[in-house]
């Protein structure tokens, strides 16, 4: 992949988002996933069966999923430079999720800026796996920029970090690694064992890319305030608080976040009815408000330009 194609593919998700009427590749990986969820566990009862069918589909599905986008690249080529091109960007372009994010996380701001809770509640819950029925506004909010500065790892940065290195096989492949985890990488009863590799393969492909994003916000915070004592504030944050959270990368830009808003996030959150409580992060002295929506939209935006200017840079000198 050179920075000619990466660019116009981050093109093709600042103008294009994820249109419903476009195939994408990642609801293909969803229904391959949520097959095989349903059929392995007609032939595996047990623990350990789960837990090696888990390994299986874990190292399989990633495999799978390069080695075809490899070979779709490669044959588009061999009949047309140009279409090769095309294809190249064409994947790239899907694995990319900033448009997307962006138009989630406005839809929740503009429906908060309106008074409307139920329809800020409604919105939240596309892009959060918390209960969010009973949400009040502050939690609301806590909840969009916690995903803001999450997704912006996992949804941006990563496959930004993969295209650089690897081109949109690679990409392609983390994006399978980080649908397995959000659809079985979960620690409850259903998918202790059957996520388990989804689930420490997903923390393996995100230890760097969370911690560079973490990095960037850090650096946007001042860029985008104007006062460098927000990017002073955000790295004391993330020294102190990024580790707390029981994910390994998870909190690392959330603690950035809340540093560069000088807001407290984390908390008390329910899944399923059930009440889990997470470590707090931040010295702010106020829960975040709708205002703080629109300046974690700017950070993420600025960390998006950030990353792309590197990676174009490294693939035009490489």
């Amino acid at each position: 992949m050179t920075g000619g194609d990466l660019l116009l593919a981050v093109g093709l998700d600042i103008g294009l988002g994820d249109p419903r009427w476009l195939p994408h590749p990642v609801r293909g990986m969803g229904r391959v996933i949520a097959w095989c969820d349903k059929h392995v566990r007609s032939m595996c009862h047990t623990g350990p069966s789960l837990r090696l069918a888990g390994i299986a589909l874990a190292a399989g599905l990633p495999l799978l999923t390069y080695t075809l986008g490899a070979f779709v690249i490669e044959q588009a080529g061999a009949l047309s430079t140009w279409l090769g091109k095309f294809v190249t960007v064409g994947l790239a372009f899907t694995t990319l999720a900033g448009r997307d994010l962006l138009e989630h996380v406005r839809t929740v701001n503009q429906a908060l800026l309106d008074g409307n809770l139920v329809n800020a509640r409604h919105a939240v819950s596309l892009i959060v796996g918390r209960d969010t029925e009973t949400l009040s506004e502050p939690e609301v909010v806590r909840a969009t920029v916690e995903t803001i500065a999450e997704s912006t790892s996992d949804g941006v940065v990563a496959p930004l970090i993969y295209l650089t290195i690897g081109g949109a096989p690679l990409a392609l492949a983390y994006k399978a690694i980080n649908t397995l985890d959000s659809m079985v990488g979960h620690r409850d009863a259903r998918y202790v064992d059957f996520g388990w590799a989804s689930a420490r393969l997903d923390d393996l492909a995100n230890w760097i890319p969370a911690r560079l994003t973490a990095g960037f916000i850090v650096l946007a915070a001042g860029m985008v305030t104007g006062h460098w004592s927000r990017t002073k504030t955000s790295w004391q944050i993330l020294c102190r608080d990024g580790h707390k959270q029981s994910s390994p990368n998870s909190g690392r830009p959330e603690a950035a976040m809340a540093g560069a808003l000088e807001v407290q996030l984390g908390g008390m959150n329910f899944y399923d009815g059930l009440r889990h409580e997470h470590p707090k992060m931040g010295d702010g002295s106020r829960a975040p408000m709708p205002h703080d929506i629109g300046l974690a939209i700017r950070i993420m935006v600025v960390t998006y330009g950030l990353v792309v200017f590197l990676a174009v840079m490294f693939l035009w000198v490489a």
